[in-house]
């Protein structure tokens, strides 16, 4: 696997080891990430996802020493120091080494992992309705890419393929729909392309946010709206936009079988066109 990795100044190709048993980030889960994409030389919305590491650090009480300029500036070294014909993630980290329960903010480090890793086939994934909730805002740091989130992503992952899906649609503490396990969650019906509206229980995504403007660019409908179980038991299509597979239709839902339909085709079709003005 072909993979940089950046700490303390210094580059690595292996793993480097950062923590143990009294470090703040290991015990306390003082630790926040974002994710960004590189491919066939293209590396969309790389800019937005460190200026996201950085504001998500200071939501988690850090004080993180890089600004996102410098970030990017790491993410970009390691890029061109890797093979251009290859998939890779992008995962700049902030964590904390000091403190009892609060961090240390003047404790807070950095680390880069740039790494191999496959976009998944763009041929659909089949998903059920998950038991397991997104957090209120008042409930959890709900306003940033933090670590701490995601053991009940895991959950409701495991819940998923324990009974044959792939992926998991949860719902916000409302019953609302608020997202997919992994990736923000997109419906079709009688042409018009509809999102959850962010509603402070799960992240705007950067890549969601880039389709809603491609969309409406081309003369698509979008409606950021408050969307229910019934409503996606009713779609017509079903996708999903996020940074790791950024544009993925869904093709079961509940047992429910669907078709790529015409507007994820056309998401999938917008949105890599539009990355090729993005290289690196």
């Amino acid at each position: 696997m072909e993979a940089r990795f950046f700490y303390d100044g210094d580059w690595f190709t292996e793993n480097p080891r950062l923590t143990g048993p009294m470090d703040h980030a290991f015990w306390m889960a003082s630790v926040v990430f974002d994710g960004a994409r590189a491919f066939e030389g293209l590396a969309p919305d790389l800019t937005p996802h460190c200026e996201r590491v950085v504001r998500s650090a200071r939501t988690m009480l850090l004080e993180p020493k890089e600004d996102a300029a410098r970030v990017e500036e790491l993410c970009r070294e390691a890029l061109a120091d890797l093979p251009r014909d290859r998939a890779y993630y992008i995962r700049p980290m902030f964590f904390a080494r000091t403190g009892f329960v609060s961090p240390d903010p003047e404790s807070t480090e950095f680390t880069l992992a740039v790494y191999e890793s496959p976009l998944p086939a763009a041929t659909g994934m089949s998903v059920c309705l998950s038991t397991h909730r997104r957090p209120a805002r008042d409930m959890a740091p709900t306003d940033a890419k933090a670590s701490c989130l995601y053991p009940n992503s895991q959950r409701a992952l495991r819940e998923a393929s324990q009974r044959g899906y792939d992926n998991a649609l949860l719902c916000d503490p409302s019953g609302n729909i608020a997202e997919l396990a992994t990736a923000n969650v997109w419906m079709v019906k009688d042409g018009v392309a509809m999102t959850p509206v962010w509603n402070g229980t799960f992240l705007n995504g950067i890549t969601k946010q880039r389709m809603t403007e491609l969309f409406r660019a081309d003369g698509v409908e979008v409606q950021e709206v408050t969307l229910t179980p019934q409503d996606f038991a009713e779609a017509d299509e079903i996708f999903t936009t996020g940074n790791f597979g950024k544009v993925v239709p869904v093709t079961r839902y509940e047992g429910r079988d669907l078709q790529p339909g015409p507007i994820a085709r056309r998401a999938h079709g917008l949105y890599f066109d539009w990355s090729r003005s993005e290289g690196y």
